[in-house]
C-alpha cells in the first residue's frame, strides 16, 4: 500500500521548488543587467572618447581645409607678384600697366575663392582666412594704384615706388598676420596629439641656443612665423625654411665661430644676406626631422 505525504509537506516540497526557480532566474536576470550596464557604460565612454577630437577646432583635417581652400590661392597669387616684381627690378621690357591690372584681377579672383569656405569655428584659421582676404583687397587696391601710374614710371624702380603705397604695406601686414595665426593653429593642434607641445608659446625678444635646441619643431616653425611678422617683410620662403636653415647653422658650429649667442641674431644674418630659399625645408628634413610631428601638408613634404 503506498504512502502518501503529508499535504503540509507537500506544499513544502513546492514552496521551495519555486523559491529555488524564482532564486536561480533572479540570478541571471542580475548577471545580464549588470553585464548590459557594463557594455553601455563602456560604450558611453568610446562615444565619448570618440568624440574628444571633434570637440578641438584644430584638428588635421581643418588645417589640410584651410591650406586648399585659403593658403593656397593666397600663396598662387604671391607667387605670380613676386615673379612680376622681380621682372620690375630687374628692368626687363613689358607692359608693366597691363601686368599690374592682370595682377589686381587676380587679386579680386583669389579674394573670392579663398572667401568661399567657412573657417570660423577654428579661430585662429579663421582670424587667418579673414587676414589673407583683407590682404588680397589691398594687393589689389595697390596694383590697380600702381597700373595708373606705371607708365611714367621707370620700370626698374616701380617695384620701390610700389613697396612704399599704404595699401601695400597693409596688405603685407595683414598676410604676415595671418601666416603667424596659422602655424599657432598647427602648434595647438600638435598639442592634442603629444603632451610635451604647448598650445601656446610666445616669441621672447631673445631665443637662446641651448634652449631653441630643445623645442619641438612645430613650436620653432610659429616661432618663426612671429619673427618674419616682427619684420614686416613678405618672405618667399616659409618659416619651416628659415627654421631648418637656422638648425642647419647651428649643427655646423658657425654661431660660435661668428660669436652669435641668440637664435634671433642668427635668423637676422640669415635673412639679412639671403641665405634663406624657398625649399630649404624639404632638402634639410631627412637630415634634421626625420621623426618630428608636423601636420600631414604639402608644404611639409
Amino acid at each position: 500500500m503506498e504512502k502518501r505525504l503529508p499535504r503540509s509537506a507537500m506544499i513544502f516540497s513546492l514552496g521551495f521548488v519555486f523559491m529555488l526557480v524564482c532564486a536561480v532566474g533572479a540570478f541571471f536576470y542580475g548577471v545580464k543587467l549588470g553585464t548590459s550596464k557594463t557594455e553601455t557604460k563602456y560604450e558611453m565612454k568610446e562615444l565619448q572618447a570618440a568624440k574628444v577630437p571633434d570637440s578641438s577646432p584644430y584638428q588635421q583635417q581643418d588645417l589640410v581645409s584651410f591650406y586648399h581652400t585659403v593658403f593656397l590661392p593666397y600663396r598662387e597669387f604671391q607667387s605670380d607678384w613676386d615673379a612680376a616684381m622681380s621682372e620690375f627690378a630687374q628692368g626687363k621690357p613689358g607692359s608693366a600697366s597691363s601686368t599690374l591690372k592682370e595682377l589686381a584681377e587676380l587679386a579680386h579672383s583669389k579674394r573670392t575663392e579663398a572667401a568661399s569656405f567657412d573657417m570660423q569655428k577654428s579661430p585662429l584659421l579663421g582670424d587667418a582666412q579673414s587676414n589673407y582676404i583683407r590682404s588680397l583687397e589691398q594687393f589689389e587696391q595697390a596694383a590697380r594704384a600702381a597700373a595708373a601710374g606705371a607708365r611714367s614710371t621707370d620700370v626698374s624702380k616701380l617695384q620701390s615706388k610700389i613697396e612704399q603705397l599704404d595699401s601695400y604695406r597693409l596688405a603685407a601686414r595683414k598676410a604676415l598676420d595671418a601666416q603667424q595665426a596659422y602655424y599657432a593653429a598647427m602648434m595647438k593642434w600638435g598639442a592634442t596629439v603629444e603632451p610635451n607641445i604647448p598650445t601656446d608659446y610666445t616669441m621672447p625678444k631673445v631665443i637662446e641656443i641651448k634652449k631653441w635646441s630643445n623645442l619641438p619643431l612645430i613650436v620653432k616653425n610659429k616661432l618663426m612665423a612671429d619673427q618674419l611678422a616682427s619684420r614686416e617683410q613678405l618672405t618667399v620662403f616659409y618659416p619651416q625654411d628659415l627654421t631648418s636653415r637656422i638648425d642647419d647653422f647651428i649643427s655646423s658650429g658657425q654661431p660660435a665661430k661668428l660669436n652669435l649667442k641668440s637664435v634671433t641674431a642668427i635668423a637676422d644674418l640669415l635673412i639679412d644676406t639671403e641665405a634663406v630659399r624657398s625649399g630649404d625645408f624639404s632638402e634639410n628634413r631627412s637630415k634634421l626631422y626625420k621623426q618630428a610631428l608636423l601636420p600631414q601638408l604639402p608644404f611639409f613634404s
